[in-house]
């Protein structure tokens, strides 16, 4: 018997994550078995057909993302945040969206065009996002990457965008690079008019601090995801205490009381 047909399959409840002799990253691993929790607990809550079934390379399909996205909205309780919340946050991070906010970045673009299969596009997206991520090279295998597969101009220069302010990007890519603490390369795709972007934050520089009245509005978004993320962490607990797991490991609750 070879060495990799001895790797253990994970599996949920069953449900395989992976062709056998196949061995993922820990956390790819992870991302697959919390995705096939929440696709099971949707097909429970009868929000997706019984007979949709996931693939051994981690894609789900269409429905199974639809049904997914509406079980966590029925599902996670995330409360609005105070304004005396906003305040102590706005207190303890006064450059927060602050004027002249500046970040130092590069990225590898996916984009988005006319007749582009956009799910195998993702797939390679996050593929190479996880590959960066766990990459320990000084950033040598960043720069490689975007010379192989960034749309981008700048890809023949490593990906780097330099210095970069608000007024410089599309409003929505905007939104997800401004007003954080996060360096190094994001753990998300960051979504544009104009593709998938694995982006690196190299160094930022904080902005003139605004007075609260003027950012409100921007902490309690910021807020409001934690809280999303808090919630969605355990509920996951939740459903990985009362599932049959192998061959991966994940925090499990016995009780919706996850403190």
């Amino acid at each position: 018997m070879t060495a990799t047909a001895q790797i253990p399959v994970a599996r949920i409840n069953g449900v395989a994550l992976h062709p056998q002799g196949v061995l993922l990253p820990p956390e790819a691993l992870r991302q697959r078995a919390c995705t096939e929790l929440l696709r099971q607990q949707a097909q429970r809550a009868g929000l997706l057909a019984a007979a949709d079934a996931p693939g051994l390379d981690g894609a789900t399909s269409a429905a199974a993302g639809e049904a997914i996205e509406r079980l966590l909205e029925q599902a996670l309780q995330v409360p609005e945040p105070s304004e005396d919340a906003c305040r102590r946050y706005h207190a303890a991070h006064p450059t927060l969206g602050g004027q002249g906010e500046r970040v130092h970045l590069r990225h590898v673009l996916f984009a988005v065009t006319p007749g582009v299969d956009v799910k195998q596009l993702r797939q390679r997206a996050e593929a190479l996002l996880l590959e960066l991520r766990c990459a320990d090279d000084g950033g040598a295998r960043f720069a490689q990457a975007a010379r192989q597969w960034s749309n981008c101009p700048s890809g023949q220069e490593g990906g780097a965008l330099g210095w970069l302010t608000t007024e410089d990007c599309a409003p929505e890519f905007a939104r997800e690079i401004f007003g954080t603490q996060e360096v190094g390369v994001l753990s998300r795709l960051v979504h544009s008019r104009f593709g998938l972007h694995v982006v690196e934050v190299c160094e930022r520089q904080p902005g003139q601090a605004l007075p609260f009245e003027q950012v409100h509005a921007s902490v309690a978004l910021l807020l409001r995801q934690q809280a999303w993320v808090n919630a969605l962490r355990q509920y996951l607990q939740v459903l990985a205490g009362s599932a049959e797991v192998e061959g991966v490991q994940l925090d499990a609750a016995d009780t919706p009381l996850v403190q």
